[in-house]
């Protein structure tokens, strides 16, 4: 699908390493470019016609976010990336408005964005991290949830979907209860928004952290959604120009309306642009199409590996596009260096999801994760290298 918008699948190569980082399309790229070559300019500066194009074009952005995500575009605020949009609500919002003995709900199979920034404030402020179980599928329910909430729970934190397994959480039904339970609820979009719809105030969530590169987007640029009431009581992380009305001597100050208080400093102006690219490239080949095509092509993906022997499978029945599995006996990263031998690329160890071993008991997984340029012959050609991996070794030594 769309796979002729892409220049670099020119080079022969069968990429499943999409939940790491994505392909861009030539119109992304080429919208990026255009900034440095026809109008470079700062944004809120200047009053010559350069800087107003390149100021219509990045305040525009919020508006394709809102529509993408169903959020007002006043709640929209620009990041580096889902790290940083995680950072800023717990060191921004949470650390302000939570308490000594306040838990916080997680699970083992969150992204280490997703953990260390709750570790870092638990250790700050003494709130308490709490580890929703996973059921024996490695799936998190929101009965699991249920069971953990007490009367000191504040905050549920969760990916939609998972990094490694790929696991779809509920967040409608778990934002609605969030909701119901005055528990703020943050959601790590990072490897959902970019493949299948997103509905922010449908879903009742406070909170949504997602990062434009996994999304056919520039890297070094990302998004938080909040709540408007929400964001107006966050402090911003970072201080500096642009996101000022006034200063003095006397040590007072005033900052700019949301969101743009939280925007200090020149922000990644090309690559506001090109994700508001990519965006409108996302919504015109409509999300439940990708999302409905990516799994189809896993479900292809798993009946063509059944003839393997020695291949262990740990997520078959998630509903997404990531696969994560071993050849028996062989280390992770071995099987990812001679697959790519045959130009095949993907990602192999823990992805960055650590604590997810003390569920799995395992370490380290091979890790496909498609997309919508990916196609049943990229399988086809995936699979028939691993038929030969009995010699693997010839290969890897």
């Amino acid at each position: 699908m769309n796979r002729e918008d892409f220049p670099i699948l020119q080079q022969n190569i069968v990429y499943f390493d999409n939940a790491a980082t994505t392909l861009k399309p030539k119109k992304v790229i080429d919208s990026m470019d255009e900034y440095y070559l026809r109008h470079t300019s700062n944004i809120h500066r200047g009053d010559y016609n350069f800087a107003i194009q390149t100021n219509k074009l990045y305040d525009h952005v919020r508006n394709i976010v809102s529509k993408f995500v169903n959020c007002d575009s006043s709640e929209v605020i620009y990041t580096s990336g889902a790290t940083m949009s995680i950072n800023m609500v717990v060191f921004g919002y949470m650390k302000n408005h939570l308490k000594k003995g306040n838990e916080i709900l997680i699970s083992k199979a969150e992204h280490a964005s997703n953990i260390l920034p709750w570790m870092k404030l638990c250790e700050e402020v003494g709130t308490i991290l709490k580890y929703v179980p996973l059921n024996e599928n490695y799936e998190l329910t929101l009965d699991s949830i249920k069971k953990c909430v007490t009367s000191k729970t504040r905050v549920i934190s969760l990916a939609h979907v998972t990094n490694v397994l790929g696991d779809v959480r509920d967040i409608q039904a778990i934002g609605e209860f969030a909701r119901e339970n005055n528990i703020l609820f943050h959601v790590d979009g990072a490897q959902s928004v970019p493949h299948m719809p997103v509905d922010f105030k449908k879903s009742c969530i406070d909170f949504l952290s997602f990062s434009g590169h996994k999304m056919c987007g520039p890297t070094g640029v990302g998004i938080l959604v909040g709540r408007y009431d929400l964001l107006t009581e966050m402090d911003p992380v970072f201080y500096g120009g642009g996101m000022n009305s006034s200063f003095e001597s006397d040590l007072t100050y005033e900052l700019k309306a949301v969101p743009v208080k939280f925007e200090a400093g020149t922000p990644p102006i090309a690559e506001v642009i090109g994700l508001g690219e990519a965006i409108n490239y996302l919504m015109k080949i409509g999300m439940d199409k990708i999302h409905d095509y990516e799994v189809k092509l896993k479900k292809y993906l798993i009946s063509k590996l059944k003839d393997i022997p020695n291949l262990i499978l740990y997520n078959e029945d998630m509903n997404s596009g990531i696969l994560a599995f071993n050849i028996d006996g062989v280390f992770a990263q071995d099987t990812s260096v001679y697959l790519n031998h045959y130009n095949i690329c993907v990602r192999a160890g823990n992805h960055c999801a650590k604590l997810l071993k003390d569920a799995m008991n395992i370490r380290n997984t091979v890790r496909v994760s498609m997309y919508f340029y990916n196609n049943y012959e990229d399988i086809d050609r995936f699979v028939d290298a691993l038929k030969n991996s009995k010699d693997i070794f010839n290969v890897v030594l």
